[in-house]
C-alpha cells in the first residue's frame, strides 16, 4: 500500500522488528500471571472498562476497514487500519498496566454460562497470543508494497484479529459482576 514497487529490504527489517515485538509482548503477558504485584500507589481498577471499550472500538474500526476495502477505498481502509493499530497499542498498554499491578479476578458465574465464559476466554487468549505476529506481518506486507501477499494473509488474519477484538469486551462484560 505504501509503494508501487515492493521494498523487500524494508520488509526484512520490519519482519525482524515484528518478531522482537511479538516475543516481548508474549513474555510480558506471561510475566503478568505472577501473584506478586508491585504497589505503585495508584489504583488501576478503573482500567478494565477502559481497555474493553478500546478493544470494542478496535473491532468497530476493523469492521470499517473491511467495509472500505470491499468498496475499493484503499486510502480509507489504510486509515482505519492505522486507527485499529493505535487502538490495539492503547489496549495492550492499559491491559499490561492493569494486570501487572492488580490481582487476577476469578470468574464467579455458575452453570452453563461458566463453560461459555471459559471457552471464550481460552480461545481469546490463545488466538491473541498467536495472531499478533501475523497481524504485524500482514501490515508489513501492505506497507512495503507486497499487496498480493498482504491480501492472502489478510483473508485469514483479519477474522482472527476481529474475533479477538470482539471477544475481549464480551469477556469483560461476563466478568464484570465478579470484580
Amino acid at each position: 500500500m505504501r509503494t508501487a514497487t515492493p521494498n523487500l529490504d524494508l520488509a526484512k527489517k520490519m519482519n525482524i522488528g515484528a518478531v522482537i515485538v511479538s516475543i516481548v509482548v508474549l513474555a510480558l503477558v506471561v510475566l503478568l500471571r505472577g501473584d506478586q504485584k508491585p504497589d505503585l500507589g495508584i489504583d488501576f481498577s478503573f482500567l478494565p472498562p477502559v481497555y474493553s471499550t478500546i478493544n470494542a472500538l478496535c473491532a468497530v474500526t476493523l469492521a470499517l476497514a473491511l467495509y472500505f476495502i470491499k468498496q475499493k477505498n484503499v486510502e480509507a481502509h489504510r486509515k482505519a487500519i492505522y486507527v485499529a493499530f493505535g487502538l490495539s497499542i492503547l489496549f495492550l498498554l492499559s491491559y499490561v498496566v492493569y494486570h501487572f499491578t492488580t490481582p487476577e479476578t476469578k470468574y464467579c458465574g455458575v452453570g452453563t454460562i461458566r463453560y461459555v465464559y471459559f471457552f471464550l476466554l481460552i480461545s481469546h487468549i490463545v488466538l491473541a497470543g498467536v495472531i499478533l505476529p501475523f497481524i504485524l506481518f500482514t501490515f508489513i506486507r501492505a506497507y512495503t508494497g507486497q499487496i498480493e501477499k498482504h491480501r492472502k494473509m489478510a483473508k485469514w488474519v483479519f477474522p482472527l484479529w476481529f474475533y479477538v477484538a470482539i471477544t475481549g469486551p464480551i469477556i469483560y462484560l461476563m466478568l464484570r459482576p465478579c470484580y
